[in-house]
């Protein structure tokens, strides 16, 4: 979960699109503010990185972790 202009969303993306890439996963990008639902469950919390529909990481993410959890 991302927001345009938002320096940490770009800068966590570019860290974890190697890790995901890795895992042969998939990564979806979704701006919170298309989505009112969304943008009232996280507001200014992004990123946040969600893994089958469950919240994963928030503001930072560790990439040892990401990829063990998206290798399980």
């Amino acid at each position: 979960m991302v927001r345009a202009g938002c320096g940490s969303c770009l800068r966590v993306l570019d860290q974890i699109r190697d890790v995901v890439a890795g895992a042969g996963a998939w990564l979806a990008v979704r701006d919170v503010d298309a989505d009112p639902e969304l943008a009232q469950e996280y507001g200014d919390r992004v990123p946040v990185v969600v893994l089958d529909g469950e919240e994963f990481a928030a503001w930072e993410v560790d990439n040892d972790e990401l990829g063990r959890a998206l290798l399980s």
